[in-house]
């Protein structure tokens, strides 16, 4: 059945549960954490640090034994990277202080999950609505991409956390049409240029093999529909805005014989506008000779004049797959 808005709205408020249920999915709850630091990106050239356009400066394989962790697919740092913020695949938060020591990550302090709310304040996790794949935060709002359903809902974040409730984002009926689960996987908010404070939505994979994939501008001057090209079989699962306004789109490609691999690629922001095909300059490759999983989370901050890129993987809560962070600067 097409989701309408209305269903869009009663899908948000989730279901009705019984009181202690409720009260139990609500209240957020510390999680005990694992880190083992990785010392290299590339474990066969530990001495190596640079990677395409990107310096290697940490990593951290996460685990723990509580039954909600894992599955992460979008992924926020913020207050200059000290603090971070993780959405599972299951429609639960992840809240955490980035710990490090001598530049380098070393664990990830006051742990905390709890579930993601609709907007009666019932757990998304009890609707259909829980498939939550993608993150961004920018001025206290949060912004969360729904996949199988292709809905976007928004967070007053700054006012309330972990606790606020969703609220729907309009979105245009062809975003409601994406395959089933090669839907919204990357979201951002535009910093600079003409479309400032539009937000960008793009699907995994919209088509064919290596056909292009659609993306949305919403809101802002100039709201619209345009693609971004595919390469090499990589589908796209997350993207991240420089303060520039250049976009970066991380992508993965997953063969069962092959493995899995990584790419970020930089599209200039002054392409990215309605009607447009947009490809860009490839900053990094990697496959299963470097440290890397199932990556889908990207996340950029400003540390000290630099650019700090995050990214998380999303180990499908699977004891074959990890949980890797990894830490990256932009070279000039």
């Amino acid at each position: 059945m097409r989701l309408t808005r209305r269903a869009a709205l009663a899908g948000l408020g989730a279901l009705v549960l019984p009181g202690a249920a409720r009260a139990a999915e609500q209240t957020r709850f510390p999680v005990g954490i694992s880190a083992r630091p990785l010392s290299a990106f590339e474990p066969r050239r530990p001495e190596q640090r640079r990677f395409g356009a990107l310096q290697f400066r940490s990593g951290l394989v996460l685990s723990s034994g509580h039954p909600r962790f894992g599955g992460f697919s979008g992924l926020a740092r913020l207050n200059g990277g000290r603090d971070l913020v993780a959405v599972t695949d299951r429609g639960y938060w992840l809240t955490a202080k980035v710990a490090s020591s001598n530049g380098k990550l070393s664990g990830l302090d006051e742990v905390e999950m709890a579930a993601i709310l609709g907007g009666s304040g019932r757990p998304l996790v009890r609707s259909g609505l829980y498939d939550t794949e993608s993150l961004c935060i920018h001025d206290g709002t949060a912004f969360v991409g729904i996949e199988r359903k292709h809905e976007i809902a928004r967070f007053d974040w700054a006012r309330d956390g972990v606790e606020a409730r969703a609220r729907p984002v309009p979105v245009p009926p062809e975003i409601k049409r994406l395959p089933r689960n090669r839907g919204l996987e990357a979201l951002g908010v535009i910093p600079a240029g003409p479309l400032k404070g539009a937000l960008v939505a793009i699907a995994e994979r919209s088509g064919k093999e290596n056909e292009p994939t659609l993306g949305a501008i919403l809101g802002g001057p100039q709201p619209g529909l345009f693609k971004v090209t595919r390469h090499d079989g990589y589908d796209i699962t997350d993207l991240a805005f420089l303060p520039s306004g250049d976009l970066l789109v991380l992508e993965r490609w997953y063969q069962p014989l092959r493995g899995v691999g990584m790419r970020i690629r930089r599209i200039v922001g002054r392409d990215i506008r309605p009607g447009a095909l947009v490809d860009g300059q490839r900053l990094i490759e990697a496959d299963l000779g470097f440290e890397i999983d199932n990556m889908e989370g990207l996340s950029v901050h400003q540390e000290q004049g630099r650019t700090i890129l995050t990214l998380i993987s999303d180990d499908n809560f699977s004891f074959l797959q990890r949980t890797v962070l990894l830490e990256f600067e932009l070279l000039p």
